[in-house]
């Protein structure tokens, strides 16, 4: 019997016109449109004469065998193609604010919000009053200017841009264009996706002059540091690491005063940007109020860390000096959209509201180990039918994350795992690819589970992802 040549297995190949007129491929063309599904034929036909190429289809009869199943396996490509990249995941490490899953929750109000502005058109630029153009500023405004001037903190305004660092280079490059910036070693920080204060400073045009050393900088390094030049002190809070043993470090209403003894700006780049008092929490990371309170002229703070809502950066401070970042051509260039508003806006409310444990993120910091315990406790009780797991409840510790508060610890209780015939990577793999992907950390051989992020409404999911994930039954191949 003659074999059957490669070339003669390329024309049992229907062409990518061919499939097109399929009733089965129409209805796909109808739904999805005609780029989207002819470019699925194509990578399903290139898969074909792939596995020709490589003998695995070696004759007539296992390409007729393949092509059998082309309609459906292009379905399955077309389907996998259009899936949204950006997708929910359940973050079971632990982690409150996960940079890589997105920080901080928003709240309920939040989302509606988003919904009501977003889905037509918004005051965000109108005065309607007036009927002529309004200021973004002022949704956000006035309910900062409510939540920050208390008690003797007054003459406080608030502008917004798209994220902390976005707040550092404007006020710096505000305050600061040409001059030099007094800034001690210890806080030379390296922040997430390795952008480096020093970095940062440079872009904004602003000199930078270092003080004290790495473990030990006074009061007395930054008085001596200042000339002519000098136009701003800055603090950048270690909100992502810690010093600890032979350290010193001025307070900083000692800064602020030595910046009023020589009439320059003293600047702080909080990062976290705390609303409520952490430390009543157990968490040892100051807020904003704190810093204001301290005589600070200008904080810098992020919207999608401890505040819990939207990315956004803020500076709040005097108001002469937000009126002159509000006025800097580069507040144009960072500025927030309307979505940011909208959510910032209800964010802030519930803050004014003081309704907060509708603030995902607070409520997550303020459960006591003893909620979380009951909960894991029936995630374990759940698990009994699925023979191939071994569920144990064990004591830990929940991280803040998002480069906040590093040396704090949330005691928690967590759903430590093991499964027959998987290793604890292979368990976790398997549950990132469940739908939703279940996000977990491995330690000691084991994967564990610490329910303070996990929402109770995605328990359900937890619990398929675990049961399915420890079964051994693997997909067979497919085109």
């Amino acid at each position: 019997m003659r074999a059957t040549s490669k070339s003669d297995l390329y024309r049992l190949l229907p062409s990518v016109d061919e499939l097109l007129r399929n009733s089965e491929i129409v209805t796909l063309v109808a739904r999805e449109g005609q780029s989207p599904v002819v470019e699925a034929i194509r990578v399903v036909l290139a898969r074909v004469r792939e596995e020709i190429t490589a003998g695995r289809l070696a004759g007539e009869e296992s390409v007729q065998l393949a092509m059998a199943g082309v309609l459906e396996s292009v379905s399955r490509q077309l389907c996998s193609a259009m899936q949204f990249s950006l997708q929910p995941v359940i973050n079971a490490t632990g982690v409150v604010l996960h940079t890589n899953l997105g920080r901080a929750p928003l709240p309920e109000s939040a989302l509606r919000r988003i919904r009501e502005i977003a889905g037509g058109y918004s005051n965000l630029e109108f005065d309607v009053s007036a009927g002529e153009r309004g200021k973004r500023d002022v949704h956000v405004e006035r309910l900062f200017s409510r939540l920050l001037n208390q008690g003797d903190i007054c003459d406080i305004r608030t502008v917004v841009v798209n994220n902390c660092a976005a707040a550092v280079m404007l006020a710096l490059n505000t305050l600061a264009e040409g001059g030099e910036v007094v800034v001690s070693r210890g806080e030379l920080v390296e922040i997430g996706g390795s952008f480096r204060v020093p970095d940062v400073m440079a872009k904004s045009g602003a000199v930078l002059r270092e003080v004290g050393t790495t473990n030990r900088t006074r009061l007395a390094d930054y008085e001596r540091a200042i000339n002519e030049k000098t136009r701003l002190l800055l603090r950048v809070h270690r909100s992502n690491f810690a010093i600890i043993g032979f350290t010193e470090q001025p307070p900083l209403e000692g800064l602020a005063e030595l910046g009023r003894k020589h009439n320059i700006p003293v600047m702080e780049d909080l990062g976290s940007g705390a609303l409520l008092p952490l430390r009543s929490m157990g968490i040892d990371e100051s807020g904003v109020l704190e810093s204001l309170r301290a005589g600070v002229d200008l904080v810098t703070y992020s919207g999608d860390k401890m505040l819990g809502g939207p990315q956004a950066g803020m500076l709040s401070g005097r108001t002469e000096i937000i009126q002159r970042a509000r006025s800097n051509p580069l507040f144009r260039a960072l500025r927030v959209d309307k979505l940011t508003c909208a959510a910032l806006e209800a964010t802030l409310m519930e803050y004014v509201r003081q309704n907060h444990d509708a603030i995902p993120v607070v409520r997550m910091m303020r459960l006591r180990a003893e909620e979380i315990r009951a909960r894991t406790d029936a995630m374990r009780s759940n698990l009994r039918s699925a023979p191939k797991l071994h569920p144990e409840v064990i004591a830990g510790e929940s991280l803040i994350g998002g480069g906040s508060a590093p040396t704090s610890r949330l005691p928690t209780f967590l759903l430590a795992i093991s499964a027959d015939d998987l290793s604890a990577d292979e368990l976790a793999a398997r549950l990132r690819q469940h739908n939703p992907p279940v996000v977990a950390r491995v330690e000691e051989g084991r994967v564990l589970l610490d329910l303070r992020t996990v929402f109770p409404h995605e328990e359900a999911d937890v619990l398929n992802a675990l049961t399915e994930g420890s079964s051994t039954t693997r997909a067979s191949h497919k085109l």
